[in-house]
């Protein structure tokens, strides 16, 4: 099953920036924006997720949590959170597994990916880049976000 436009999300189990497991379908009733990214401390990535961080507020005024998702493993995430003072969750997707179901697999490493998740799991935005240097910005995500409220 891969992640479709008005499907339901995809199911899976990551280890978080402190190796304990999050579960997408323990977070049912919350708004998700599932951030897949290359890698931790990247110059596109920090600038994508410190964009985020900065726009923090008004996510949380939308009721959408964000939770990145890369390759890197706990102790890279935590390093990186700390360092740029990233106030979210970060997942470990080391083998790719849950990137592939996204359709964010590359022939190497991740492609970069956003996808809004509903209270039901319904995925009710995605884009999924071809180029990696691209990067959905804060105010294009935020502006998809109220056109679907």
């Amino acid at each position: 099953m891969t992640a479709a436009l008005d499907q339901t999300a995809p199911d899976f189990t990551l280890p978080d920036q402190d190796n304990q497991p999050f579960q997408l379908s323990e977070h049912r009733g919350q708004r998700l924006l599932l951030v897949f990214y290359p890698g931790d401390d990247t110059p596109v990535c920090t600038r994508q997720l410190c964009d985020y961080r900065d726009g923090l507020e008004a996510f949380a005024d939308l009721d959408v949590t964000v939770i990145g998702v890369s390759p890197d493993d706990a102790e890279s995430h935590r390093a990186f959170r700390e360092k740029h003072g990233l106030p979210f969750t970060l997942l470990s997707d080391p083998e790719l597994e849950v990137a592939e179901k996204y359709d964010c697999k590359a022939l190497i490493g991740m492609k970069r990916g956003v996808f809004l998740l509903d209270e039901e799991q319904r995925i009710r935005y995605r884009h999924v880049e071809t180029v990696a240097v691209f990067r959905r910005k804060r105010e294009e995500l935020i502006e998809a976000i109220r056109k679907l409220r």
